[in-house]
Order: C-alpha cells, then structure tokens, then sequence
C-alpha cells in the first residue's frame, strides 16, 4: 500500500459546552420550557428551540446531529456556557487520533481560519478549497448519565451520557473539492470520505458526488475507501451517495443512532437475537463488502469481507475507550493500558451470538468503564481513526 492517509471531507470548528445544571436549570425556566413541548423533530430557529431539542434528547439519551436555522443561535446559547473551542469532523477528529498514535495525515478541508491553523498539529497537513477565512461553529453538547433538568411542570432525567451536534455550515453544506485532491490520491494507502450528510441541495450533491468519483480515479487499487455515514439532515440524501460510492466503498461504518434511523426502530444492543435481526436488515439495506456498527457495548462487522478487518475492529474499540476514559490527552501508552481492562459482558455475549449466527461476521466487545467523567464527544470519530491506525499497524505486519 501506499504512504498517504487522505482524510475528508470537511472539518469544522466545535464549540464544546460545559454541562452546567445550574445554568440549564435556568434557561429551561426562564424559558417556560415544559415537558410536554420536547420534541425532537421540530425546527430549531432560535435559543428556545434550541433549549428544547436538548432537553428532548436528554430525556431520551440518545445522540444526534441537527441543523440550525442560523450561526447566531448556536453563538446566543452558547453565550451562557463555559465552553472550548476545538476542531471537529470526521476526517479531522480521526486525524487528531492518528497524531496521538503517531501517524500522519493529509485533511482535505472546505473551510478555514486561525482557529484550524492554531490547533492543527504539526503532523497534520492539509489541502482547502476555501477562499477565505469563515466561521461557522458546531456547538457540541455532551450530557451525563443522569442528568437532572427542572422544567416549569417537572423534570427531565437522562437514562445514558451521549453527545449531540447542532449546526448552520455553508461551506459543509456546499462541500466544494479542492482541486488539489486528485493529486492527494495518487500514493494514498487510505481514503476516509464522510461529511455529505450536512448537504441539502440534492442537485449540488450529485454534482459533488460525480467530481469525487472523478478524483477517486486517481487512487491506488490496493487504496482502502472507508465511509462513515454520520446523521444526515435530509436521510434520502444517503441512499443518492450509497447510489454513486457504494462500489468503491471498502468499509461502510455507523454507529447505533444511524443503524436505527435506516432501520425505523430501535435495537436492544443488549439482545443478541435483536441485534442479529438488526444487522441483517441493514446489510440488506446496505449491501457493503464490509458493514461495521460501533455502539457502546460492541463494534460488529458483516459483509464478505467483514473477516479481513478483525484487527482493524480491536484497534477502533480500543482506541475510542481511550478516549472515553482520558479524553484528547491519549496516547499510545494509555491504548496500551486500555488493552489490559475488563470487557463488556454483554457485549461479549451479542458478539459470540453474532459470531454464530451470521457467516463471516466478527465482532468486538466494548470494555467495562467506570469513569467520573467520561468523553462522549467524538467517540465515533475517534473509533474511525482507531480502526486506521489499525490497518496501517497490519499493512506494516503483512
């Protein structure tokens, strides 16, 4: 394989709220939010709306990716946090990852200013079809396992830590390539594709997907193409790019939010004949030569060539319980040290259950963490980059 790791599409600028129960008790009050208003479906216009699509995704426990009517929201509700500003996406996120592991990457980017320049590492480089510095943050919720919330008639109880996004990106929206990408591919080893799930132009979406098939000429045959799906805004919108990429796609990931939205229920992560029943389904929606869903308790694999990523799996598992315990501090050292600790029971159980039942499917059981305060925020992300590192440290044994 070739020497390049070509990360893309879009990067993005995060704005990572402080959970502060205090202040959420507030707004929630001040706004004369109440229980029978959550919704998460409604639009989000303004800080209001905003206040109850969190709430609603609290009570629930569940992550998510929304669209923002504009910037200014996220700028309004975020005013009343404590809050950091760090570089989000697919692509860049699994690239910080790949740093830490000490791997390089080359990010494919459609925006940009001081903010990427500042915290891009020095490991990371980068191509833009940017044309001038924009701003157009992502406001990253990351909420605990049993949060209280009071509204005006009671309150809201989470059930599970998750994380949530909420965003207004014209330039992730337009996607545009740069021209430079092409020539990026011609010695890559890996090729990550995520991002198409914030357009809502279908017209411009196929005209971007058309380019990035012309550019994706230019890789390598012996090139792995992963795509990870993440939450699309206009769901139809992933059927087009399965439609233009599906045959090029060597790795297909999700996580558990997006394999229940393809399949229009939830899934028992912990049942293995409803998990067995789930991923039989969704292959069948998605027909990939490999098929991964990462969840909380098990990152599972199927497809026909699902077995050919079995050290790929254990390197993504690891390496996002990494993150989960120590955050973007990790390194090697610390994956090392996540290596030694306890499994997941019942995600070993769905694994092995799984293992059975389905031909050529090979999983990976989560690990049993307790920590005081976990990192939720670019968990997905982080398995991806894991699961890279993993195919490098294979080529490298071949």
């Amino acid at each position: 394989m070739g020497r390049t790791f070509v990360l893309g599409l879009g990067g993005t600028v995060d704005y990572e709220l402080v959970w502060d129960p205090s202040v959420i008790d507030r707004l929630a009050l001040d706004h004369g939010v109440r229980r029978h208003e959550l919704t998460t479906t409604a639009p989000i216009t303004d800080e209001r709306s905003l206040l109850v699509a969190v709430l609603a995704y609290v009570a629930s426990g569940a992550g998510a990716e929304r669209f923002v009517t504009s910037s200014e929201v996220i700028e309004s509700f975020v005013s009343h946090f404590a809050h950091r500003i760090t570089l989000g996406g697919t692509g860049v996120r699994a690239g910080l990852v790949l740093d830490a592991l000490g791997i390089p990457s080359v990010q494919h980017l459609v925006s940009i200013d001081d903010n990427v320049r500042r915290l891009l590492p020095a490991s990371v480089s980068y191509i833009s079809s940017a044309e001038e510095d924009t701003l157009d943050p992502h406001l990253i919720v990351q909420y605990p396992v049993g949060a209280r919330v009071q509204v005006v008639d009671g309150e809201v109880l989470s059930p599970a830590s998750n994380r949530l996004i909420f965003a207004n990106d014209p330039p992730n929206r337009r996607m545009l390539l740069s021209p430079d990408l092409a020539r990026s591919l011609v010695d890559a080893s890996i090729f990550l594709v995520s991002g198409f799930n914030t357009m809502q132009d279908h017209d411009l979406l196929e005209v971007r997907l058309s380019e990035l098939q012309r550019a994706m000429r230019s890789l390598p045959d012996d090139a792995l193409v992963y795509y990870e799906d993440a939450g699309f805004y206009a769901r139809d919108f992933a059927d087009t790019v399965r439609a233009h990429l599906l045959p090029q796609i060597d790795v297909y990931g999700m996580n558990e939010d997006e394999l229940q939205e393809y399949l229009g229920r939830s899934v028992n992560l912990l049942d293995a004949d409803d998990v067995i029943r789930a991923l039989r389904e969704a292959h069948a929606i998605i027909p990939a030569r490999a098929l991964v869903v990462h969840t909380r308790y098990w990152a599972i694999a199927v497809g026909p060539d699902a077995a050919r990523h079995s050290a790929a799996l254990e390197s993504a598992v690891r390496v996002a319980a990494t993150r989960y315990r120590v955050g973007d501090a990790l390194r090697l050292a610390d994956v090392d040290d996540t290596a030694t600790m306890r499994r997941h029971d019942g995600g070993e159980a769905v694994v092995a259950a799984v293992g059975s039942a389905l031909a050529g499917a090979v999983g990976i059981a989560a690990f049993s963490l307790d920590v005081p305060r976990p990192t939720t925020v670019g968990l997905g992300d982080t398995f991806v980059g894991g699961f890279l590192a993993g195919v490098a440290r294979s080529a490298e044994r071949a």
